[in-house]
């Protein structure tokens, strides 16, 4: 098949499966549900593997597929297109490849769930979405995308619609998201003004073309389009919908945090990496927020209880770190972490699930403990996933992590700034390897703190009343509660379904990271070699690949620095967790500092009283009080006085009274003969 319509094919597949599920699921066996959701995703998979193997065969770097024109202006051209360029095909290959682990996993993971069907088309249309994203060749068709991807998640957060936890989520991933869609929105209107074109080719050769072509409005589009990627990939002040985003299923968080939603905007500005190259300014915004960011919820993820929470602070932090190798141009390491992101984040995900499913439901890390033994793959796969995320080598977290402190250290963009940001970026490290040792000690070591006969009995006492409440409901059958693991009592390991994914995605978290050794460490970096043809025409770029050449023992210095935070984070999470259980969290509980922590510096509640109550009581006061009581109220009234005025008067004309008639008579011929005669004299005039 010509390479041209592969690229037609990734995105319809998962699109296909969609439809299917989407229109016939429902009186489709389980069996037939996941037959149609594993092959559509599992295709494109295959034929984004045919393209890196013609790609890489021929020595091909980009391929691009046109339709007809989309939208014809006055001169103004934007077609449906779609290409793909190295940047694109590692995207691809995240994408389907832990997109198709995350379906195979939620075959047994959702097994017991009424809305089954409903579930695996959500999750084909989520893939298709993101496929669009990463496949767009103009910022219009990616807007598609993403405005897309995030249905596909309100759709999903919000999967269990009974509850009104879930709703709101949904709801408050749909409305944040789109404040940074305003940014979005804006930045394309500004380069329609300013290029005629929304195309990449032509914005990015434009700018290309003019080299002194600095900041002014450039920075204005740059910054705007930061406002979507905070966003999408949850940073401060923008990230508030991730962690609630829990709410759904176990693999749809697995899904949004590592393969899909939360790297778009890292996506965006790494494709967009040429205009942003022009606005040091806002790359130094972006440094500021990515480090920002990473900091503040790798705090808030030290206190979490529940471990899911603690997985999606994590995500936060993580895409801090992305956001801060973006900030100092180094997109290929901000790709690279993101790519072994996926790998551990997904896994870390899974395997929280398969925890949760373990214990019927249970998600309170509390309510853990000595789990190690029983279920054992869960435990080494997750094990993995832990030490990669810390930053231990030769664990793939450790490879991108750390070139992404070392570009942070070595940025010539702010040099004043660099070392601060380095700086926070360390202690980030630092912090990460304690709160992720900290569940794992907790949820795998020391004493077993939940009771094995009550799993199980609680989730169902607590959802019996919504399953009489539904009863007339044409949902009725579906339950509400996560994951269908309440139906299981005692703990027990997962099926080979769930924990086959699990062991893949270890693999990959250990290996995952050697294809970008850098050379300090004695590798080649083949990753940033591979986004050469991308990347490297940025002057930054160039730079940063010369001080990679000739500053190998600094490399390798602040590495060794890097290692030994991790470590250390690691042994005060088994000093206090392991051998000394409760002492730290009894000493830190009654302090102010914890308080506040614990209460995630109460951004939500500052959120809640300074936008939303004010919105929603200026939204009462316009929509409930002005236009519903005014206008339509009011018109309402005043069209019920008319009417009564005319009806009253109508009723005084037909008083039965013979001397009223003869008046009212009287008047009407009066009123005739005026009217007449204003006629003619009027006709006469204008003759």
């Amino acid at each position: 098949m010509n390479p041209e319509h592969l690229l037609w094919f990734i995105p319809l597949l998962p699109f296909a499966g969609f439809v299917l599920n989407g229109l016939i699921g429902r009186r489709l066996p389980r069996t037939g549900v996941a037959a149609i959701a594993l092959l559509f995703s599992a295709l494109p998979a295959l034929l984004v593997a045919d393209l890196w193997q013609h790609m890489l065969s021929t020595g091909t770097l980009a391929i691009t597929a046109n339709s007809a024109p989309w939208i014809q202006v006055t001169g103004f051209v934007v077609r449906f297109a779609f290409t793909v360029d190295h940047l694109t095909l590692i995207m691809l290959s995240i994408i389907t490849g832990v997109g198709f682990l995350i379906h195979l996993y939620s075959v047994g993971y959702m097994a017991e769930d009424q809305g089954y069907w409903r579930f695996f088309a959500y999750l084909n249309l989520f893939l298709f979405f993101m496929l669009v994203l990463v496949l767009a060749q103009n910022f219009l068709l990616l807007f598609v995308g993403w405005e897309g991807v995030g249905l596909a998640s309100y759709l999903l957060i919000g999967f269990y619609w009974q509850k009104p936890a879930a709703n709101a989520a949904a709801r408050k991933a749909f409305v944040v998201n789109r404040v940074g869609d305003f940014g979005f929105l804006l930045a394309m209107f500004l380069l329609i003004r300013n290029f005629g074109t929304l195309d990449f080719t032509g914005i990015f050769s434009n700018i290309s073309a003019h080299p002194g072509m600095q900041g002014g409005i450039l920075t204005a589009i740059a910054l705007l389009l930061v406002v979507g990627a905070a966003g999408k990939s949850a940073q401060i002040p923008l990230y508030v919908w991730l962690p609630d985003a829990m709410e759904g299923p176990t693999p749809v968080s697995a899904l949004i945090h590592a393969a899909t939603m939360v790297t778009a905007g890292i996506y965006l500005v790494a494709r967009a990496h040429v205009l942003f190259d022009r606005s040091p300014f806002t790359l130094g915004v972006i440094a500021i927020i990515g480090a920002a960011t990473a900091l503040f919820a790798a705090t808030i993820g030290m206190v979490q209880h529940d471990i899911k929470r603690v997985l999606a602070y994590s995500t936060i932090s993580q895409l801090g770190y992305m956001f801060l190798g973006c900030g100092v141009a180094a997109y290929s390491a901000a790709v690279f972490h993101l790519m072994t992101h996926a790998f551990f984040k997904a896994l870390l995900f899974l395997a929280a699930g398969s925890v949760i499913h373990a214990l019927s439901g249970e998600q309170d890390m509390r309510a853990m403990g000595g789990l190690r033994k029983r279920i054992p793959t869960t435990f080494w796969t997750m094990t993995a996933g832990v030490i990669a995320i810390a930053g231990i080598p030769p664990f793939s977290g450790f490879f991108s992590k750390d070139e992404i402190l070392y570009r942070v250290w070595d940025s010539s963009i702010n040099p004043g700034l660099s070392k601060l940001l380095w700086a926070v970026g360390l202690v980030t490290a630092g912090l990460t390897s304690f709160y992720m040792f900290r569940l794992w000690f907790k949820t795998f070591f020391g004493a077993e703190r939940f009771d094995e006969h009550a799993l199980g009995a609680t989730s169902h006492a607590a959802h019996a009343p919504h399953a009489h409440t539904a009863g007339t409901n044409a949902h009725a059958a579906e339950d509400e509660h996560d994951e269908g693991q309440a139906h299981s009592h005692g703990v027990h390991e997962s099926p080979w379904v769930m924990l086959g994914p699990l062991v893949i995605l270890a693999v990959l978290s250990v290996v995952g990271g050697w294809v970008g050794v850098p050379q300090a460490l004695a590798g080649s970096n083949h990753f940033e070699h591979f986004l050469d043809p991308v990347f490297a025409a940025t002057t930054h770029a160039e730079n940063a690949i010369n001080a990679d050449q000739v500053s190998h023992g600094l490399e390798r210095g602040l590495a060794v620095v890097s290692v030994l935070v991790a470590l250390f984070g690691w042994f005060v999470a088994d000093l206090f967790y392991r051998q000394r259980p409760g002492t730290l969290g009894a000493r830190a509980a009654g302090t102010p500092l914890y308080r506040l922590v614990a209460h995630k510096y109460y951004i939500d509640e500052l959120y809640n009283g300074l936008i939303v109550l004010p919105i929603a009581g200026l939204t009462r006061l316009v929509l409930g009080g002005l236009i519903e009581g005014g206008i339509v109220n009011g018109s309402g009234k005043l069209a019920a006085f008319a009417t009564q005025a005319a009806s009253s008067g109508t009723r005084r004309m037909q008083s039965g009274n013979i001397r009223s008639y003869a008046g009212w008579l009287a008047a009407g011929a009066a009123i005739v003969i005026l009217v007449m005669t204003y006629t003619v004299l009027a006709h006469t005039a204008i003759r």
